[in-house]
């Protein structure tokens, strides 16, 4: 359900230049959802500058997902797809025409408004401006879904991720 009018200008603004860093240090958010899993432990979701983060506390300690373009710093670009020991991300990067990505936009900032599983952050500037994730507990760990929307004058760029932890 939050929903958050962001006051600042997004950090990132290129989908093309976002990467992937795995248990690095996970930088502040500016706007979080904590959920807790019904066997142990919690899942923060986390917008960063146009990117996020997710952060997943266990028994045996911490797992962190970040996709931005600081995320180069630890990590390397944003991959299609990638598996590591329990965790896998799939990714994919869509230029949408002006229509299709209002439409978008529209639909997940109603989504962040009715599911209280759903954190959405909107920049200054254009309504479209938005990153949005979503997770659900999955088994004994967590599924989670981003999008991340970069408008531009004739529509825009829309970067899904979906990611799966389990320990």
């Amino acid at each position: 359900m939050p929903f958050h009018e962001l006051a600042v200008a997004p950090a990132d603004v290129d989908g093309a230049a976002l990467g992937l860093a795995l248990d690095a240090p996970p930088p502040e958010p500016l706007a979080t959802l904590r959920l807790a899993h019904p066997g142990a432990g919690t899942l923060v979701l986390g917008v960063l500058g146009a990117s996020h983060v997710v952060t997943v506390e266990h028994r045996d300690g911490r797992f962190s997902e970040e996709v931005s373009c600081s995320a180069h710093a630890h990590g390397g670009a944003l991959p299609g797809h990638h598996d590591a020991p329990g965790y896998r991300i799939d990714t994919r990067t869509v230029a949408c025409a002006a229509t299709d990505f209002a439409m978008l936009a529209a639909r997940l900032a109603e989504r962040c408004r009715t599911d209280r599983h759903t954190l959405g952050g909107r920049f200054p500037g254009d309504d479209a401006a938005l990153t949005v994730l979503t997770a659900r507990p999955d088994g004994p760990g967590w599924a989670w879904r981003t999008w991340h929307l970069y408008p531009a004058a004739d529509g825009g760029t829309a970067v899904y991720t979906t990611s799966r932890w389990r320990p």
